[in-house]
């Protein structure tokens, strides 16, 4: 697959109450001639009961609180399917948008708290090999809404008591899903201002519970630094040299390995937020000591304490040619990083068997 930065698709979703600034939502009620407190109710619903559903709206006029909803809360994604792994406490949601482009979310319940994986695009144009997302290709940007609605969706899900557990809330969310979310600056952007607006204007999440992830697009790391919301960034590096990372990370071709090191550095600088370094290890590729040693060179050179590094078993996707690393090879590799000073931690591989696991997200339908 090629590299492919514009969408192959280019069309919007209607309009939606989450899109919308607090000044633009006064705007809109006001346009539907109620007052400018409706607005409020309306986010209280949405942002703290996490529901859209007119019938739960029981402050709002009956005789307007259908137009109401239908106008501000258009149904962007609708799931289709649901998988569960781990007794439960991981599902994996197809959603279907407007337009029926396709994307999945994953939602994981651990005994001391949750984490959502969420998707930016559908599909991805960074074309990573082993990734099967990116052999997807880029059908098109997600709109804010269409980001948030997944976010919704988990917050309601937890809070019913859905999950096994108990009602609980959302604690963690992670752009890891579906596509590059630094490809989608200002969607993106504009998720993590309502994640984190106090509620009820937005989820009231912490910054640094939330991390966006990217395959080193360098100029908008850098803008995302300069912003100054301190959200955990996360840099899919998968190789410490230029000459196995072009093949592993086609977008190294435009921005070298020490170029997006210099960025993810400069992150850190501006933000105060240590990083994190995502390595997915492949069997004989990319899981030589001698790598672990230039990585772990490469980031003491440029300091101590400000990052950390999380090696992930490669989940194994449909037609691959690699697999991943023995269990010695991959212990050797921490061994080497940690040797080097540098904070080491196995990714988590939750949801694999429902390819709901890193690089396993492709929206694939039901074969009956």
């Amino acid at each position: 697959m090629p590299l492919q930065m514009a969408p192959r698709r280019r069309g919007k979703p209607p309009k939606h109450f989450a899109d919308l600034t607090p000044a633009e939502r006064v705007a809109s009620v006001e346009a539907m001639g109620e007052k400018p407190f409706r607005a409020k109710q309306l986010a209280t619903h949405y942002f703290q009961h996490f529901t859209s559903d007119p019938e739960q709206m029981t402050d709002l006029p009956a005789t307007t609180r259908e137009a109401m909803a239908t106008t501000m809360f258009p149904q962007l994604i609708r799931p289709t399917r649901r998988l569960e792994a781990d007794g439960g406490t991981t599902v994996k949601t197809l959603w279907h948008l407007f337009d029926d482009a396709r994307v999945e979310s994953v939602l994981m319940r651990y005994p001391n708290r949750t984490t959502l994986c969420i998707s930016s695009q559908a599909g991805c144009g960074m074309a990573c090999p082993f990734c099967a997302t990116g052999q997807l290709g880029l059908t098109r940007n997600l709109s804010t809404a269409e980001i948030l609605e997944q976010v919704r969706a988990a917050n309601k899900s937890l809070a019913a008591g859905e999950i096994p557990g108990g009602p609980t809330r959302l604690n963690n969310l992670v752009f890891m899903g579906m596509g590059e979310p630094l490809a989608n600056p200002r969607a993106v952007i504009e998720t993590v201002r309502a994640l984190v607006a106090p509620q009820p204007e937005g989820f009231g999440m912490s910054a640094r519970n939330i991390t966006v992830s990217t395959v080193g697009l360098v100029p908008a790391m850098r803008k995302l630094a300069d912003l100054g919301i301190p959200v955990t960034l996360a840099l899919s590096l998968h190789a410490p040299d230029d000459d196995l990372r072009s093949e592993l990370v086609p977008i190294n071709t435009r921005w070298s390995v020490d170029e997006a090191l210099d960025a993810a550095r400069h992150y850190f600088e501006v933000t105060g937020r240590r990083v994190s370094i995502e390595y997915a290890l492949i069997k004989d590729m990319n899981d030589h000591g001698w790598r672990a040693d230039l990585l772990g060179e490469k980031l003491n050179a440029r300091g101590r304490g400000w990052v950390h590094v999380n090696p992930i078993p490669l989940n194994p996707t449909p037609g691959s040619i690699w697999t991943a690393s023995e269990r010695a090879v991959e212990d050797e590799f921490v061994a080497r990083l940690r040797g080097h000073g540098i904070p080491t931690t196995i990714r988590d591989t939750r949801g694999s068997d429902i390819d709901g696991a890193c690089g396993q997200l492709a929206a694939e339908e039901d074969d009956e």
